[in-house]
């Protein structure tokens, strides 16, 4: 049985290593089936069982497990104590050639700059990676422009997370400019960053958007997006037709914002998904998207405005949008000012049917023969696509996408080639200086 080998394994390594056992890792060791492509679930956090969380000294014994290892193929490390010396152990692991390691979670651990450019270095002879996520870990700009560089070398990487990880605009744009020619990313998530410069990043994320034509899900919450952003940023949609998913969420949209957005869905048929939640589109902005989702041409699937000050007019015309449209299905409203008319309104979307119970994030109730809504917590799904490295462990949510990487990659690989070294460009050359003068935005 694989699971009594790699547990008998791990016993032996730590035994060789005098390294304590982890009674975490053991347990899931001992729980591996035999079978192909299984994820081990190591998460520090677990809602069931307090759980001893994992440190350096675990990922060393870890990694001289996994090694020629073809049966783990994801490694779920989130909300450990991982530091710059346990990555530098999982980036050895990365460089061997019989990995098969196709998934790797690191969010919310504690490594930092140097942690993520020995990581860089190890994506740069790596072909098995799909999926890394970095999200929460303080890298700063230095190990994100490392991170950069490594995409430019990198042909397989398909999904990068880095939010909250203290990214500033350097390395912001850096990795807009590396997206004008990496053509294997589907999914980038920069949430978050440190920004002291206004609008300038959105200006190269406008550029980028015009050439990528392979990135299918880009999050750009709490970005400090402003009115003047967005129109930046539709400039380059208007262009770009692969774009699926677009996280605009805990931005400072405004009605004159949503406009150019409403502006470009009447125009770009690609876009199924946007979260707006937490902006300020207020009834106007409301309105602006509703006549552009009743446009027969809109193909949006899924919207959230959450917590935008909409009121009245602007919820009954979303409500009517809803009711006339052919596509939209999913509409998230709560934190709006919910008065009894918009409560009766979406009564009858969700008794009839249109708004399915599980789409939306509000129910209905009489009181008094008054009519109110209560919030559900459902919310917009959060990815568009995820690689599903376990077909023995794998979970579905409302969040799961329906469409895996691979399906994506086939389409996208076969009209580009592979970016090699001698592809790499300068990531600071299109730079200014950031401005100095500003606060950073930290929503």
């Amino acid at each position: 049985m694989v699971s009594e080998n790699i547990s008998e394994f791990y016993c032996a390594v730590c035994s060789e290593n005098e390294i304590q056992i982890n009674p975490h890792v053991l347990k899931v060791l001992q729980e591996t089936t035999e079978t192909e492509n299984v994820t081990l679930k190591l998460s520090g956090s677990h809602h069931l069982r307090n759980v001893q969380r994992l440190d350096d000294q675990d990922i060393l014994a870890l990694s001289k497990c996994l090694k020629n290892n073809k049966r783990v193929t994801g490694l779920d490390l989130r909300y450990n104590n991982i530091t710059d010396e346990g990555v530098g152990h999982l980036a050895e692991l990365l460089q061997e050639e019989s990995l098969a390691l196709r998934s790797l979670d690191l969010m919310l651990n504690d490594f930092q700059i140097n942690g993520a450019e020995v990581l860089a270095k190890s994506l740069e002879c790596n072909s098995t990676l799909l999926s890394l996520r970095l999200s929460g870990n303080k890298m700063e700009s230095r190990g994100a422009m490392q991170l950069a560089s490594s995409l430019q070398v990198n042909n397989t990487l398909q999904e990068l997370q880095l939010a909250d990880c203290d990214l500033d605009t350097q390395s912001v744009i850096a990795f807009s400019i590396v997206l004008k020619s990496n053509r294997t990313l589907l999914s980038v998530d920069i949430s978050r960053p440190l920004l002291f410069s206004l609008q300038e990043w959105a200006v190269h994320f406008s550029d980028m958007l015009a050439l990528n034509s392979s990135l299918v899900e880009l999050h750009l919450g709490k970005m400090g997006l402003s009115d003047i952003g967005m129109e930046r940023l539709t400039e380059g949609l208007r262009q770009n037709h692969g774009l699926r998913y677009l996280d605009l969420r805990c931005n400072r949209v405004t009605r004159d914002g949503v406009r150019f957005l409403a502006g470009l869905l009447e125009q770009n048929p690609s876009l199924e998904v946007i979260d707006l939640s937490s902006n300020r589109i207020e009834d106007v902005g409301a309105m602006y998207l509703s006549e552009a989702v009743a446009l027969p041409g809109c193909s949006l699937r899924e919207l959230s405005v959450c917590c935008n000050n909409i009121g009245r007019k602007g919820l009954l015309s979303l409500a009517h949008s809803l009711a006339v449209s052919t596509t939209l299905s999913h509409l998230y409203i709560w934190g709006n000012l919910l008065e009894e008319p918009v409560c009766q309104a979406f009564r009858e979307l969700t008794s009839s049917g249109r708004l399915p119970a599980e789409q939306t994030d509000v129910s209905a109730y009489e009181v008094d023969g008054r009519v109110f809504l209560a919030e559900v917590f459902q919310r917009l799904r959060k990815h568009y696509i995820r690689t599903n490295c376990s077909e023995t462990d794998t979970s579905t949510t409302s969040n799961t996408a329906a469409e895996p990487f691979k399906k994506h990659a086939s389409s996208t690989d076969s009209n580009f080639p592979p970016h090699t070294s001698e592809q790499r460009v300068p990531l600071q050359s299109n730079l200014n200086p950031p401005y100095t003068h500003q606060h950073p935005n930290r929503l």
